[in-house]
Parts: structure tokens; sequence; C-alpha cells
């Protein structure tokens, strides 16, 4: 694997890597938070998300005697970034910020350190998943903690019967609603034998879809295939790592792979394999249960064919996508410890229960100890067709961009790194070489500016 020095590796190592932990002060619980607090959160998607959650919210806030104001801020548009951009500018706005993936790593310097509210919180459930350490902690140092709600994974959603019609694969046998799976099966599924499956079911109409392009779909599903091959961009050290014999292998995956795709998925937004599974056309997607819920409405008769369920694993493990979603406390607060008290209080497993719920399942803890709650097991039609969507086996949820370090890993991300890679081979025409170059080249640049 060949590897270019970076010029800012001594910054990036100081301002995006965990160093040695320090040892936070415990938190202590208020008898009353008292005074004003103000939440800008993100606006869910799911019809009755928000009010669920402004109930809790309140009912806290009379309990402990503060006025609470929850402003449900949309991401159409990015308006939730933008207003976060300005608050953080400003040095006013909301004491608890709602921020998506990338966004700490962008506002560290203003938010206010929460070690005593991790501690808390991980003391009564357990850890989190490691994707939350790496994207919400500097320098030993945590500054947001993950949302109770907003964040999702990527896992397959696949038709049960056109996969057990043209592929001959049973994905219930392979991926149950219970705890009790085939080893072997499980092995078995692998990138090879998705590939094989997808040929067959392209020859019989109805091919897997994904976009491949400048959107968030794209590098969920991208990023984890990737490095399931055992390709980074960019390395934890801040090193250059795209050119490399797992690049090469994820490459000449994607050049067979696509060949058994929709043909049309380079012109594809986020919308595009939800619409894809929806119509009945498609086989497989990778996506939250935003697809499964809107078919439930839209089209029935597909939605009690759809199975949610793990990832092919290739040779360097398997990988799921993930987009989790943070809260922070700005530095410029006049409400912290009320702040804090709410952010402990949300975490609890009955709130988090009732906030599940309200979601249909889509929103994904980075909680483990939460995976038992029987929103998934229950989902319906079919039955139990969310129970794998927490990670039930040996996949690793990660964030396209990582193991780079976060300010490197945002723009791998936002500037589509990965997809524009795979396009100009599969589609433009470029030989891997001269892709993988202009990929080494784009990197570069980031690094200088």
């Amino acid at each position: 694997m060949n590897a270019s020095r970076l010029s800012r590796r001594n910054f990036l190592r100081t301002t995006a890597l965990a160093t040695a932990g320090t040892l936070a002060a415990p938190y202590v619980r208020t008898a009353h938070s008292a005074g004003k607090l103000t939440l800008g959160l993100w606006d869910h998607w799911v019809p009755g998300a928000n009010e669920v959650l402004e109930k809790e919210c309140k009912k806290w806030a009379e309990k402990n005697g503060v006025a609470i104001t929850v402003d449900f801020i949309t991401s159409i548009g990015f308006k939730n970034i933008l207003t976060a951009q300005a608050e953080s500018r400003a040095h006013t706005g909301h004491d608890i910020m709602a921020h998506p993936t990338w966004q700490i790593s962008i506002h560290r310097d203003s938010l206010e350190p929460v070690d005593d509210v991790v501690a808390a919180i991980t003391a009564a459930h357990g850890p989190y998943v490691p994707t939350a350490d790496y994207l919400a902690k500097f320098d030993g140092t945590w500054r947001a903690i993950p949302a109770p709600i907003g964040s999702h994974t990527y896992p397959m959603v696949s038709r049960l019967d056109l996969f057990k019609k043209y592929a001959g694969i049973d994905l219930q046998a392979v991926f149950p609603n219970s705890p009790a799976r085939d080893p072997s099966l499980v092995e078995a599924w692998n990138y090879d034998n998705f590939l094989v499956a997808a040929q067959k079911l392209f020859a019989a109409g109805h091919p897997f879809g994904n976009p491949i392009g400048a959107t968030s779909d794209s590098q969920d599903w991208l990023g984890s295939l990737f490095l399931s091959f055992g390709s980074t961009m960019v390395n934890e050290n801040g090193d250059i790592t795209v050119n490399s014999d797992g690049t090469r292998a994820a490459l000449e995956y994607m050049t067979k792979l696509t060949q058994s795709m929709a043909p049309d998925v380079y012109a594809w937004d986020d919308a595009g394999n939800n619409r894809w599974i929806i119509s009945g056309k498609g086989s497989a997607i990778q996506n939250p249960p935003s697809a499964w819920a809107v078919c439930k409405r839209d089209n029935p008769d597909v939605a009690e064919q759809l199975w949610h369920h793990d990832t092919p694993r290739g040779p360097n493990g398997r990988f799921r996508g993930s987009l989790p979603y943070f809260w922070g406390i700005w530095k410029f607060s006049e409400n912290k410890q009320a702040a804090k008290d709410l952010m402990v209080h949300l975490a609890a497993r009955d709130i988090v229960h009732k906030l599940l719920n309200a979601s249909q399942g889509y929103d994904m803890p980075l909680l483990p100890s939460y995976y038992d709650d029987k929103v998934w097991a229950w989902a319906t039609p079919p039955v139990g067709v969310l129970y794998n969507y927490p990670v039930r086996g040996d996949e690793t949820t990660i964030v396209t961009g990582f193991p780079a370090p976060p300010p490197i890993a945002t723009q791998i991300y936002t500037q589509a790194v990965i997809p524009n890679l795979v396009a100009r081979v599969t589609q433009g025409g470029d030989s891997m070489d001269d892709a993988i170059t202009w990929a080494e080249n784009e990197l570069e640049g980031y690094m200088r500016g």
C-alpha cells in the first residue's frame, strides 16, 4: 500500500484524533435545574415523532422548574446546519443544538465539554458504539452526546420472494427474526455470492439498485463496501492510502456489480433507491426503514416481502454505513447545568423506548444495550421485518471516510470521493490507475486548503 505523507499531519493528530483520556469530573444531578432552556432539534421526518420528544422535554421541564422552548429545524436545504453555523459565529442562540454526523468536528471549539454527561449515561446503560467516540470525542474530551433521535444505519433491504425465486436464497433462513443464526449461512453471505445473486436477479428483470453519485446514500453504501475490501482513502495517521490493492479490488468488484444494477443509478438522488424498491422493480437496496415505511402506504404487497438484514462480507470484514446524530451544548449557553440534566434524563431506557416507537423504529441509538427493544422485533409486515435493523451479528458500523481524521473524512464524504472514483471507472472510461491518481490529487487538495 503506497502512502503519501500529508503536510499537516501533526495538526490533524492534535485536533482530530482522540489522545490519552482525561479524567472527567463526575456528573452531579442538581435538585432543581431551574432557569430557561432552549433546544434547536432536528425536525423528524416521521409524523408524530417531534410531538413525543417535545412532550418528554416539557414533562421534565415542569418537574424541574425550567421554562423550556423546543424548536424543530428542518434539514431540507441544510437549514439545521446553517442555523448552527450562524449561532456558533454569533455566540447566541439555543442552549442545546442538534448536529448531524460531521458537525461536531467543525464546531468542537464552540461546544461545552460533556464528559460528565457521557460518563453518567454509559455508567447506567453501557458504552456507546466506537463511531460515537470517533465523531464526538476530540483530544480526549467529549464535545457532544449521541442524540436519542435521528441516528440511522444502512442495512440491506431485500425482497424475500425475488431472492428465493430467482437467486435460490432464503434470506429469512440466513437472517431470522431471532438470535438463532446458522453461522455457515451467514458466512456464505459474502460479496462474491451476492454478485452471483445480483446477476440472476438482473437477468430476471429485478436489478439491485443503489445510487452512485454525489449523494448521501451513495456514500453510505459504497464506503462500507470499499472498507470490506480493505480500501481506505486516508488512514488514521493522516496518510493518503487510496492507492492500494484494496481499492483496486473494490473497483474491480464494482465494474462487475454495476453491470447487474439498474442502469440509471448514476443519476439517482437519495430517494432513487427508495422509489426503486417501492416500485416493485427492485430486488434490493441499502437504506434505513424509511423506504419500507413508505412502501407500507404506497405498495403494501411489496412491503410484505421486504426484509432488513446484514450487508455482505468482504475480504476485510462486514461493514454497515451509518449517519449518527449528536446533541451539543454551546459554550455560550446560560444554563449548561439544566442542559446536562435534560440530556441524561432523555437517555433513560423508558424514554428512548417511547421515542423509538414514535419513529416506528427508524432511529438507531448508539447504545447497543438498547437493541433488545421490542420495537424492531414486533414491526410488521412481515413480522420481524426490522429485527435485523440493529446490528445482530459481525457487522461493524462505520461512517464513510473512516478512519481518516474527521476534518479530512468530512471532505471525503461531502466531496463524494468514493462515488466519483467508482463512476470514473465504471461509467467514465477511466483506467483504475488514472482514477486513483485523480483521487490522490483530490485528497491532497483537501489538505492544502
